[in-house]
């Protein structure tokens, strides 16, 4: 019996949804009708294609296979149409999850050879960890851009692409930061901005000041960079980041760097997952990764 494209297209967008209840109201349809669909892909394939973990849909082994040739046969039905009615060269699309909280600069540095290329689309959505993981694992993101490597298990097979290290600094305006101070004199009389304390630099940059024996004043945590780098300008205190983040504010000279680092790395990743037809413009950014520069 032919493989009924009715059924797919169905599952198709389930998949990609994630939630049956927004794809039947998107689609105009009653759950039950596209459950039954759905049902009827299932049975024809011989495989069940999702799997429910409390009220969300998640692609079994088998749906992710069924995903990755939906994916093809629908794009390549849409470059037949864009073909024959002459609309030009199809437009690729890489889709990117990025930790809302990561360096927007290093977020560009990293996609720019895509960003000006015209016959990609870009799509850029930020969220929490758990969200891009999860996007991720339900295949609406091509790859997830962190600063920690996500944990591994047989379920959810990652791969994380160590794209660069960088070590973070000691930032703050002219007239609050003597370069040459040290460290510890910097900890001792200077208020600090700061990540939380949930991120990996905050936990190396505690561990330091305990060696230091130094109780730092910390007037502000924040988890988002760009917060970071403004309170850092308004000169609220000295900031603990990658220079990549202040990388315009240093070339102007409106921030100036300690010449001591407090010897923290912060690292960056391309997170992806294995699958059996990945996005080739995924290949293409990660077989740049290694001129990637952060310099500012």
């Amino acid at each position: 019996m032919p493989l009924n494209y009715h059924h797919l297209r169905y599952f198709w967008a389930v998949a990609h949804d994630g939630n049956l209840t927004r794809t039947a109201q998107r689609l105009n349809l009653s759950q039950s009708a596209l459950s039954v669909q759905i049902k009827q892909l299932e049975d024809r394939l011989g495989h069940p294609l999702f799997e429910r973990r409390g009220r969300q849909l998640h692609l079994t082994e088998a749906g992710r296979i069924a995903l990755d040739h939906a994916d093809a046969i629908f794009t390549t039905g849409q470059e037949l149409v864009a073909t024959l009615q002459e609309t030009g060269r199809s437009r690729q699309a890489l889709r990117v999850g990025a930790l809302a909280t990561l360096s927007r600069n290093f977020q560009i540095g990293f996609l720019r050879p895509v960003l000006a290329r015209p016959d990609v689309d870009v799509i850029v959505r930020s969220g929490s960890a758990a969200e891009l993981l999860d996007g991720l694992a339900t295949l609406n993101f091509d790859l997830v851009l962190m600063n920690r490597e996500p944990p591994v298990d047989s379920l959810t097979p990652y791969v994380s692409h160590r794209l660069v290290e960088q070590s973070v600094s000691v930032v703050g305006a002219p007239s609050r930061l003597n370069p040459a101070s040290s460290i510890a004199d910097l900890l001792k009389d200077q208020p600090f901005i700061l990540p939380t304390t949930d991120s990996t630099v905050r936990s190396a940059f505690d561990a330091l000041a305990s060696r230091l024996g130094v109780r730092p004043q910390v007037v502000a945590e924040v988890d988002d960079m760009a917060m970071m780098r403004l309170l850092a300008r308004e000169d609220i205190g000295l900031a603990l980041v990658a220079p990549i983040v202040v990388k315009d504010e240093l070339a102007s000279g409106r921030l100036v760097e300690a010449v001591e680092h407090p010897k923290i790395t912060e690292t960056f990743y391309a997170v992806t997952l294995r699958r059996r037809f990945p996005n080739p413009l995924v290949q293409d950014l990660l077989a740049d990764r290694l001129d990637f520069n952060l310099a500012p």
